[in-house]
């Protein structure tokens, strides 16, 4: 399934962008940078316009808080929602706590896509695939719906058959800018990724149904 991610702080440009996508090949995703500023309108608008909404926030807080913060997102008609992994196995519980009783799916940020190696080494004093495989293990045991990776990572999800995957860093070639680990999204569906994210390559398209058409059956 494609996600396309809406990155507008202007409403009538992301409606723009919602207008030309299909809610039959896509869904969309709302991330900071517009729920900050036109969160409650364009989440509404594409509700009405029958699109399933991942909501892409990527908390990380104290386990009372974040529980208390998807308690109050979980009033917004959205299928998905992450955090961040590294915030633990207690917040991520939490996070799982909030959302029972709901149809909401919560999924945890590993590693950011625009951190290369020696960026993860820096931080995380150890390789990317380490510190996503310990991720991958916090996740498993928190009983959360699955993960964010890069594709460069996917195999590694692959083996945790619990866990569903959310593959941002998908480019139509292997264009590297602000993101580090990228792939195409072929490439990434033969790696098993369960959801692309797919932003600029779609929505600074100079026809985005089109683009999206031919994402959609690159990848069937």
């Amino acid at each position: 399934m494609i996600i396309v991610a809406i990155d507008e702080i202007n409403f009538k440009k992301a409606s723009n962008i919602i207008d030309n996508l299909d809610s039959e090949k896509c869904m969309v995703k709302i991330g900071s940078i517009s729920f900050n500023s036109i969160g409650s309108e364009i989440i509404s608008y594409a509700y009405k316009k029958g699109f399933d909404i991942f909501l892409d926030l990527k908390l990380n807080d104290i386990p009372n808080t974040v529980k208390k913060s998807i308690v109050g997102l979980a009033s917004y008609p959205i299928k998905m929602l992450t955090i961040h992994t590294s915030g633990g196995k207690e917040m991520m519980t939490a996070a799982m706590e909030a959302v029972s009783g709901t149809n909401i799916k919560i999924y945890g940020v590993t590693v950011l896509t625009s951190l290369s190696n020696n960026d993860t080494k820096e931080i995380f004093q150890r390789s990317t695939s380490e510190q996503v495989s310990a991720m991958l293990d916090l996740a498993e045991s928190a009983g959360i719906d699955g993960v964010v990776c890069s594709p460069h990572e996917l195999e590694l999800v692959s083996k945790r058959k619990s866990l569903l995957s959310i593959t941002p860093g998908i480019r139509l070639k292997n264009l590297h800018d602000d993101q580090k680990r990228v792939m195409t999204p072929k490439e990434a569906i033969n790696l098993g990724a369960d959801y692309l994210v797919i932003g600029r390559p779609i929505t600074s398209a100079h026809n985005i149904s089109e683009t999206l058409n031919k994402i959609f059956q690159s990848i069937q």
